[in-house]
């Protein structure tokens, strides 16, 4: 039988582009994207604060369970790079999602968190979102678009929580970590998550920029206290949720939706 080959250990250099290359097939690409659409917003010949971006979209419309196909399908691909992630972090190790607290050792505290998180978060982020779209600095968010499926709900609430584990654990317990053992500060890993984070979200125009940059100034500032990024998550879920379903639910009844 053949000795096992010893593993290297990770270099700064080799850490870094991990980092990147793990951006890259993930929330990397889609700053990238959201900055070409943001350039073709700008660029249309009307203020932002008249247009609108939809979210939460159908795809066969006519065709309901297809759509449904597509939709989990999609959910179920966009969490791929957290397992990734995980893979990467963990090297032969089952205990590193315990090291970034992506566990159920404290759902009772990381609920209570989480719980109190959003409300910090979403109060002041609806005000932010009402004057960024009055100073014409942010687009109309139309945050579900699935029509009247029996299933448009469920589908909702499954994507609000794909797109907090994604960037909770991706954005915070991953890069938090990696950048770390690559010898930054925690000042410039905050910092550069939380720029990385509004970037993604360039799409919704610059009031999701901003928004979003601060949530992760406030997300990223907790881990560094807690190393949990279970009450990101929890707090990531349920302003998803408000949201999505919020919106799918009164769009029809508020006229300023």
């Amino acid at each position: 039988m053949e000795a096992p080959v010893a593993q290297r250990a990770l270099t700064r250099r080799d850490l870094l582009a991990e980092t990147w290359l793990v951006l890259g097939v993930s929330l990397g690409a889609s700053a990238i994207w959201s900055v070409l659409s943001l350039v073709r917003k700008l660029t249309a010949g009307r203020p932002l604060g008249s247009q609108t971006t939809a979210m939460n979209s159908s795809v066969t419309p006519d065709r309901p369970w297809l759509d449904l196909a597509y939709q989990l399908v999609g959910i179920a691909l966009a969490l791929v790079p957290v397992v990734l992630a995980l893979h990467l972090l963990s090297r032969g190790d089952v205990r590193a999602r315990f090291a970034i607290g992506w566990d159920w050792t404290q759902p009772a505290r990381d609920l209570v968190r989480g719980l109190g998180l959003a409300a910090l978060i979403g109060i002041p982020g609806l005000g932010l979102y009402a004057v960024a779209k009055a100073l014409d600095l942010n687009t109309t968010i139309a945050a579900a678009n699935l029509g009247g499926a029996w299933w448009a709900i469920p589908v909702l609430v499954l994507a609000a929580a794909q797109n907090a584990v994604l960037e909770e654990v991706l954005m915070v317990g991953y890069l938090f970590t990696r950048w770390s053992q690559a010898g930054w500060s925690t000042s410039r890993i905050l910092v550069s998550s939380a720029l990385i984070r509004g970037s993604y979200h360039l799409y919704q125009g610059f009031g999701g920029f901003v928004g979003n940059a601060v949530m992760g100034l406030v997300f990223g500032w907790l881990y560094t206290r807690t190393k949990r990024v279970g009450p990101l998550v929890v707090a990531h879920t349920v302003l998803d949720v408000v949201a999505f379903v919020g919106y799918a639910l009164l769009k029809d009844h508020l006229a300023w939706l």
